[in-house]
């Protein structure tokens, strides 16, 4: 549960501080290589930590992967440009897949079916205690002492967690019978450069160079080549890491697209929201947290509720009420008038998160139940890796969307004092002295277009996960005699 603490802050603390730690490096125009990155290596780790927890288990994989995490942490907090910091959130981000599959694998292993709800709602406190307490934390953090701090927080948490796994938990001895077969290293080279290549161009696209230049498509070939490597790669490997068998499975590859969606969805109000919050409705970095929060809390309360729910219309009947609640709050957002009162979007965010609540966990416990424990591990970090796929690509191109409306707005309305560089819009709105109010009333304005954009693509994914569920996934989902 501590370890889980350290992923739960990683979502919510580093938001609210961007603007100060672009304001202190720089680097406003990729700033969201910070979130791609981390989640980049993330993803591409998951299903590889899945596969060794399958064959060594659970215990040595999530020690290392806590170790790592906090040795990218102490890095992160000695960055001395974006290059750097960004460098080492992909090393941060390296063991938080450990942190983030494994974790959910052991709630599965130690807990039958009927067993699950009670810890998953204890599990759920950790998300509430560190999900709502990081956007405000990360705030308190930015404005009174300095963003580096968000990091060397993670560093007696994980130290105190690592000592209790390594004393505390015990597994069961595995069976002689079990194999232990090769691990696809080529194969989580050849995601990791696919997806790596592929999120750059997204980045870059529109920013850097035309959607339609040469670089762009060269980018994006280069992208689906790799991705036909991958699974030529993946279907001669003895234990690939992205096995055929998680998308032959219907109940298994329906949770793969919904999660992949939410993915999408979850970067809209994670990354999105606290700049808004800041540069948009004018909120110190303490007032962003607490607009976020209200997601933050409303997401574990209901998550725990959820096994009241799922248990009368099934897993599937709970995630289509859940995403179809989150899909209307989503679209609602860019409803919100212009200036908004921060009560507007702290309410937003409260139902958007009580909506995912009830979509995420009865999608996670009703895959897992449908599998033995041999199985478990790739089946979760399949979930999990489809779930930051689509936060990779999201943070991505929901930057590079944001990029491209301000461009454009700026542009097509030219004003005295306005900046012309997207590295210098934070700044300018970070101290408002320094250009007239009628220019920082455009900024602020097109920042606001650039997050409506965001949330219509939000609700757009939000409502693809609904016709997955609705359309792919079956009524009730198979679980095992051995699970119930």
């Amino acid at each position: 549960m501590l370890a889980m603490a350290l992923a739960a802050l990683e979502g919510t603390i580093v938001a609210t501080a961007v603007p100060q730690v672009v304001g202190d490096l720089g680097g406003f125009s990729v700033f969201s290589w910070l979130f791609s990155g981390y989640l980049l290596a993330v993803t591409v780790t998951l299903p590889v930590y899945g596969k060794l927890s399958d064959t060594f288990g659970r215990k040595p994989v999530l020690l290392f992967g806590t170790g790592l995490f906090l040795a990218g942490s102490l890095l992160c907090s000695l960055a001395w440009n974006m290059a750097a910091l960004i460098a080492f959130r992909v090393v941060q981000g390296l063991g938080g897949g450990a942190l983030q599959g494994t974790v959910q694998t052991l709630a599965a292993d130690l807990y039958p079916l009927g067993d699950r709800p009670k810890i998953q709602a204890r599990m759920s406190t950790v998300w509430a205690a560190s999900a709502l307490g990081g956007p405000a934390l990360g705030g308190l953090l930015a404005a009174y002492a300095h963003w580096r701090w968000i990091f060397l927080l993670n560093l007696p948490v994980g130290a105190l967690a690592l000592w209790l796994l390594h004393r505390h938990l015990h597994e069961p001895a595995r069976s002689p019978a079990a194999a232990r077969g090769r691990t696809d290293w080529a194969g989580a080279l050849a995601v990791f450069a696919c997806g790596g290549v592929l999120l750059f161009a997204v980045v870059q696209g529109g920013v850097a160079w035309p959607w339609l230049s040469a670089p762009s498509l060269s980018l994006l070939a280069v992208s689906a080549a790799l991705a036909l490597l991958v699974v030529r790669i993946e279907r001669r490997a003895e234990e690939p890491v992205l096995p055929g068998w998680v998308w032959r499975r219907r109940t298994i590859a329906a949770v793969n697209l919904a999660m992949a969606a939410l993915g999408l969805v979850m970067v809209a109000p994670m990354v999105f929201v606290p700049m808004y919050a800041q540069s948009v409705l004018g909120l110190d970095p303490v007032g962003a947290g607490f607009v976020m929060s209200g997601m933050a809390l409303t997401w574990p309360i209901t998550a725990a509720f959820s096994q009241h729910v799922y248990r009368r219309i099934g897993f599937r009947g709970s995630a289509v009420v859940g995403i179809g609640i989150a899909c209307a709050v989503l679209f609602s957002f860019t409803l919100l008038p212009h200036p908004a009162r921060p009560w507007q979007p702290a309410l937003v965010m409260l139902l958007l998160g009580a909506g995912l609540g009830l979509f995420q966990l009865p999608l996670i416990v009703g895959v897992q139940s449908t599998v033995g424990w041999a199985e478990r591990g790739t089946t979760t970090a399949s979930v999990l890796f489809c779930r930051q796929v689509g936060q990779s690509l999201g943070a991505a191109l929901f930057g590079a969307i944001a990029n491209l409306t301000i461009t454009a707005r700026l542009a097509d309305t030219p004003g005295a004092g306005l900046p012309t560089r997207l590295d210098d819009v934070s700044k300018a709105l970070e101290q408002p002295g320094s250009i007239p109010a009628a220019a920082a009333d455009q900024l602020r304005a097109a920042m606001a277009t650039a997050v409506d954009h965001i949330f219509v693509c939000a609700a757009a994914a939000a409502l693809a996960a609904l016709l997955v569920l609705l359309l792919v996934a079956p009524r009730r989902f198979p679980v095992l005699p051995d699970n119930l």
